[in-house]
């Protein structure tokens, strides 16, 4: 009898992107990200982009309100003093590494297809926002 249950399985990549960004700031160096910026529902600063893809700087204290999911990374983080939502579906990520002396992993660019474009609508479906705590002034 063959178990089938192993094609259902769900992709890898958002669980090494997790388990190495861990090991990388435990070891004390500087977690990057390589992103293919025209991946779909990819949100980076686009002045940043070069040839297609642009490095990002996960290092805890450089960046805020980090969610790494199964579907996206989400997070905050400053480009030219201003802060920007930083949106990436994990099908965007080809590498996450270390700053300092380069060990990480790089993925298979088409290992994880792009989700279609939703049928009957015409204007682009926004990211999932992830809710944060938030301070209220009170008198």
């Amino acid at each position: 009898m063959t178990d089938t249950s192993t094609d259902a399985m769900t992709a890898t990549r958002p669980y090494l992107v997790r388990a190495l960004y861990e090991w990388i700031v435990d070891n004390n160096c500087t977690p990057y990200l390589l992103v293919d910026a025209n991946y779909p529902k990819v949100a980076v600063p686009l002045e940043f982009v070069e040839d297609g893809k642009i490095v990002l700087n996960l290092m805890p204290s450089a960046i805020r309100h980090l969610h790494l999911d199964n579907e996206y990374v989400q997070f905050s983080a400053r480009f030219g003093g201003r802060s920007q939502e930083i949106y990436l579906p994990i099908g965007a990520l080809l590498a996450i590494y270390a700053k300092e002396n380069g060990k990480g992993m790089f993925f298979e660019s088409g290992e994880i297809e792009p989700p279609p474009p939703p049928e009957g609508n015409d204007h682009e479906r926004k990211p999932p926002s992830v809710s944060r705590p938030s301070l209220k002034v009170v008198k």
